[in-house]
């Protein structure tokens, strides 16, 4: 890898005591949505203008305010869907449409045509200023590059001020802004805002873009800061920022910028856009929502968003994106399966209080997700386990049984190179444990108590043949035992009991956990699990389940 071929794009940035390192974010930016230019100029195939309108209309209802439709001199579709929004009244009084032009006569004129009888737009004025743009692109000088803006500026504001009606706002943006020397950068700025004229009141929108990623994110917090202040008349300007995200950095980017004084961010659902894509902000909005800040968009149904962006944009949400992938809220880690449990759990019971989850930054509730499927794998311990078998199934394991079944189950994912569904792990835990019938089955019983002391009588069959067995003791249990002792010839005995309803059940059942200790065995210990209608048939299913399992073990 020849390293040496490459050298800095990015300019040295003067900027002395910088401020943004030091500060937090506290509120939500303005937001522009470029879904429909920027994102649909990088498809594979563009939307129609029936998609557009659909698209338009969810960005609506997501809550964004300032929307850029297209770039009108483009082609006759995107012309053709921006006239369709106007005609139409599909544009709500309080959002603005946004349209892109080149700083080139041509152009221009037919923006502008294609905003007549819009009531509130921006319109959305741009040159390429970068040291590489000029020399090879352009093969301009400063002064012709910064004459193209001017003379850019000049035609839309006569053009906005001869033809248009509305309430109509100017956008400025130095493309590859942050290959620009900084200096020159500032120098551009104000000389189109001398065109524009800027007012507290009627704000012009200067947008500072990383058209390429070239830095780190840092750096372009200090080129933000360093417009900031300096660029003139700074109180009547929105600082917009428009990262892309070509060194996976366009969210942090847009976040430090934030830090640095921008007013606004561009950008995309789920980071679509030219090459690698353009902030995602999905992402920022849900950063600042886990941090108890309102984002003022709504995001309370990721799954329709990913459901429309999916359609319109034929491109899927990758399983591992940040808050609205497939794979956002699923853990594979046995530790961290446990924790997210056990935080939970403790929410449960106290849900005033604040969230708190180790692995969890939001409350999945929050936008309409949950925290499943859990997936199973042989890296995986007690807690995903647990959650599987106690959310999905009803079931809940005493300790003691559950390190041992996650262990069955973790070898069974590890035989299988794979996660393990959750009907396989159900399924696994039945065949382990549950009203097992071999070597012994149990047909009928019944007791009866005289004294405090309760006599068993059982038919069971063990190894195909029917016998009937007697016991005493305190209890059914007890004096079952007594006959499964006296019959088999083992010393055995109950350690272990718990019992509760199985409420995911679709009738009302009881699920008891039954240990029994081998006394002849280094005292060994084995788990069954009975299950029936009856609380006392549970208790006797899993007695004989439990010795089941130390018959197999002796006879292996």
């Amino acid at each position: 890898m020849n390293y040496q071929k490459y050298t800095r794009m990015y300019h040295p940035i003067p900027l002395k005591n910088r401020e943004w390192c030091d500060k937090e974010i506290t509120h939500a930016p303005i937001w522009c949505s470029v879904d429909l230019r920027d994102g649909n100029q990088a498809l594979y195939s563009p939307m129609t203008i029936d998609e557009k309108i659909e698209f338009f209309e969810f960005l609506v209802k997501l809550g964004f305010k300032e929307i850029e439709v297209g770039f009108p001199a483009a082609s006759s579709t995107e012309f053709d869907f921006i006239r369709r929004l106007i005609e139409e009244n599909r544009i709500p009084d309080d959002v603005s449409i946004q349209v892109l032009t080149q700083a080139r006569e041509h152009i221009i004129t037919k923006t502008i045509e294609c905003l007549k009888g819009a009531k509130n737009a921006i319109v959305h004025l741009y040159n390429s200023t970068s040291t590489l743009q000029r020399d090879v692109v352009f093969s301009k000088n400063r002064d012709e590059i910064k004459q193209l803006a001017i003379d850019g500026a000049k035609l839309v504001k006569e053009l906005v001020d001869a033809e248009l009606d509305g309430n109509i706002r100017y956008e400025y943006s130095p493309e590859s802004f942050t290959c620009t020397e900084p200096e020159y950068a500032v120098d551009v700025v104000n000389a189109v805002n001398e065109i524009f004229c800027p007012t507290p009141d009627r704000k012009v929108i200067i947008n500072l873009p990383s058209t390429i990623e070239v830095a780190t994110a840092n750096v372009y917090a200090d080129q933000i800061e360093y417009m900031c202040k300096n660029l003139n008349n700074r109180e009547s300007l929105i600082i917009s920022v428009h990262a892309h995200n070509d060194r996976g950095t366009g969210v942090a980017s847009s976040e430090l910028a934030l830090l640095a004084g921008a007013d606004r961010v561009e950008g995309t659902l789920f980071g679509n856009g030219e090459r690698t894509g353009n902030t995602d902000l999905v992402t920022v909005a849900l950063n600042m929502f886990s941090q108890g800040i309102d984002p003022e968009l709504d995001l309370s149904n990721i799954d329709e968003a990913i459901a429309m962006f999916e359609k319109c944009n034929k491109m899927p949400v990758d399983p591992r994106h940040p808050y609205a992938g497939d794979m956002a809220y699923v853990a594979f880690s046995g530790s961290h399966q446990d924790a997210i449990k056990k935080s939970f759990d403790r929410f449960e019971e106290h849900p005033d209080n604040k969230w708190a989850n180790p692995y969890l930054t939001i409350d999945p509730a929050d936008i309409g997700r949950k925290y499943e499927p859990i997936m199973i794998n042989s890296q995986s311990g007690k807690g995903g386990v647990s959650y599987v078998m106690e959310n999905k199934y009803g079931y809940t394991l005493p300790k003691k049984m559950l390190t041992e079944f996650s262990s069955i189950i973790n070898d069974l994912s590890d035989e299988k190179h794979t996660v393990l569904e959750n009907e396989e792990i159900h399924t696994a835990f039945k065949d382990t444990y549950m009203n097992l019938k071999t070597p012994i089955k149990t047909y009928s019983y019944r007791s009866q108590n005289d004294d405090a002391v309760t006599t068993v009588h059982a038919t069971i069959e063990y190894n195909g043949r029917v016998s009937s067995i007697t016991g005493t003791g305190n209890g059914p249990l007890d004096a079952l035992c007594a006959g499964l002792r006296r019959f088999l010839n083992i010393d055995f005995e109950i350690c272990e009991y718990t019992e509760h309803a199985l409420e995911r059940s679709s009738s009302s059942k009881a699920a008891t956990y039954i240990a029994i200790r081998d006394n002849d065995d280094d005292a060994k210990v084995f788990w069954g699990v009975g299950v029936h209608e009856n609380i006392n048939t549970a208790s006797i299913y899993a007695l004989v389940s439990a010795a089941n399992r130390m018959l197999d073990a002796l006879q292996k």
